[in-house]
């Protein structure tokens, strides 16, 4: 008898987030320096940030609206009393060896957010990831590495110290993202709500949003974690997703060779698309916790919490439902519109002016978003109101300018701003919709080319186009479109 083929192991992998997140205040998190970015190094410091002797923290109350907003925008429970503690490690950029965190009594827990993920169809498939906790904490400094000593031949390293005390919220997903492609979504819904809320704008390459993720594999069925690895050092959305399918893949063919996993830090290198070992990671232990003695305990009043929560947006997964459901527009541009706050404001204003919803996402996901990529603009700056907006899509709706009228006049819209329909009377651009006008240069075109009319009627359809293009020619581009393509066809098969 033939022996049976071993049944191959099928594996998943369990992926949680710890992403950091720089608060948009205007000063450090328990004292009065700045928190902008860019500065001189060590400029934005101040002796509470630098531990110096003698100096107490005290608490930004902006950073506490900006952490309550944030847990409540990510459905947590507020917590009616929390406190900060410190968080125990040496290490050059901390001037103070420890780091005022919240450990057991975080400020929110238990909350959730939507991911929602396309397939190529267009088709959206959701998904809750949980969110265990967010607490507040400051941030450390920044170490410069590389330099050198011309006369010892030594490297070294540099502090800056601007960034100590730095007001962060350091969010915890669950352990249920099962994917790369899940989790560099959900570090992007995770922005866009922080950047809708206005607590921080979320900037990847300025550092204000940072993701560490814990990542194991274990069989499919088994319920038992498997040992976690930690990845650092991730600064896109892209680098997530191929940073954690390249250590499933890792961890799979260590377990297949019978290697064990150890729990360790390991860093993302882009160049050469792996992670490598940094240091074994340690317990919470290790960082010997305990209560903050230079600072109150936290107590949010009831009627505070209201009316915090009464200032909140209407979040991204709000309008995309929204998008969809009342106003028809497909998943993929719902998706689109909702990406950014200030887009999704200039859209609705452009169809409570009374343009259709569906041919207002069209011009503002193409063209205008084009012409705002390449000028480095946001809608905010753009000269072209909503309301025009809106003028110019009636006008087409409406057969008075063809859309390609309002393509040509679009971009003197887009510098100048103004009335479309003002510009397109100045520039005596109102469509031709008269049949007896557009015969006319019908008739016309057709007696210049009749070698190209007998190759129509011979059977080479293809020369319609031809034929189209040279009544709008003819006509200055102003015939319509469609009249023109009816009458057209009627004459040369005439």
């Amino acid at each position: 008898m033939t022996a049976a083929t071993p049944v191959k192991t099928q594996y998943e992998a369990i992926i949680g987030l710890e992403t950091h997140c720089q608060l948009s205040t205007e000063t450090k998190i328990f004292s009065t320096s700045s928190t902008l970015f860019g500065s001189d190094p060590n400029t934005n410091i101040d002796p509470v940030c630098m531990g110096l002797p003698g100096t107490l923290p005290v608490l930004n109350q902006k950073v506490l609206e900006y952490a309550v907003k944030a847990g409540l925008a990510l459905n947590c429970q507020i917590a009616p009393y929390s406190k900060f503690d410190r968080k125990q490690y040496f290490y050059p950029d901390l001037p103070k060896n420890y780091q005022i965190s919240q450990f057991d009594l975080p400020i929110a827990e238990h909350g959730w957010l939507e991911i929602e993920i396309l397939d190529k169809e267009g088709n959206p498939s959701r998904k809750k990831i949980g969110v265990t906790r967010l607490h507040m904490e400051e941030d450390a400094g920044k170490l410069v590495h590389g330099g050198s000593d011309r006369l010892s031949g030594s490297t070294y390293s540099l502090v800056d110290y601007n960034r100590a005390g730095v007001p962060l919220v350091e969010i915890v997903s669950e352990p249920d993202i099962r994917s790369g492609v899940e989790a560099a979504e959900y570090a992007q819904e995770l922005r866009r709500i922080v950047r809708y809320l206005g607590v921080s704008d979320g900037n990847m390459q300025e550092g204000s949003l940072r993701c560490d993720v814990n990542i194991s594999v274990r069989p499919v069925g088994t319920e038992k974690f498997g040992t976690k690895v930690e990845i650092k050092n991730m600064n896109s959305f892209s680098a997530i997703q191929k940073a954690i399918d390249h250590e499933i893949e890792r961890q799979i063919a260590a377990i297949e060779a019978g290697e064990k996993i150890v729990q360790e830090t390991r860093l993302w290198e882009e160049g050469a698309q792996r992670t490598i070992s940094m240091r074994v990671k340690e317990g919470s232990s290790d960082y010997r916790y305990f209560p903050e003695p230079d600072l109150c305990a936290i107590e949010v009043a009831p009627a505070q919490l209201e009316e915090w929560r009464s200032q909140l947006p209407e979040l991204p997964a709000q309008k995309r439902h929204r998008y969809e459901s009342d106003l028809g527009l497909s998943p993929y541009d719902a998706r689109i519109i909702t990406d950014d706050r200030a887009i999704a404001e200039y859209f609705e204003a452009t169809i409570a002016a009374g343009a259709t919803p569906k041919l207002a996402a069209n011009w503002i996901m193409s063209d205008i978003s084009a012409y705002l990529n390449k000028e480095g603009l946001s809608i905010t700056q753009l000269p072209l109101k909503p309301d025009s907006l809106a003028e110019m899509i009636k006008l087409i709706e409406a057969n008075t300018i063809s859309n390609k009228i309002g393509k040509d006049i679009l971009p003197e819209l887009l510098k100048q701003g103004g009335s479309a329909k003002a510009l397109i009377e100045k520039k005596g651009l109102v469509q031709v919709s008269d049949p007896k006008v557009i015969e006319a240069a019908i008739d016309q075109v057709i007696a210049s080319f009749p070698s190209e009319l007998e190759k129509y009627r011979g059977g080479k359809k293809s020369l319609l186009g031809f034929f189209v293009g040279q009544v709008m020619k003819a006509t200055g581009g102003k015939a319509d479109p469609k009249l023109t393509n009816q009458l057209l066809q009627a004459k040369l098969e005439g």
